[in-house]
């Protein structure tokens, strides 16, 4: 995982525990839902590209990759 995503993992759980325990300001609320965009958007992102980087192989070895595959982005 990358830096970026320890630190939204870490800001977003300090939120959540902080709402649990006390409640949340507005502004509070706004910054959990902007951290957990940027997650998702950063998730997504790699699961994207995750999926661009399979490919199909069959059992003779030949590359048989569906071209949709690549309509991913």
């Amino acid at each position: 995982m990358s830096k970026d995503m320890d630190m939204l993992i870490k800001e977003i759980n300090a939120l959540a525990k902080k709402s649990k325990e006390e409640g949340l300001t507005e502004e509070e609320k706004k910054k959990q839902h902007t951290l957990r965009q940027k997650y998702l958007e950063i998730f997504r992102g790699n699961f994207r590209n995750q999926l661009a980087s399979i490919k199909v192989v069959d059992p003779n070895g030949n590359d048989v990759t569906p071209h949709r595959k690549h309509k991913i982005h």
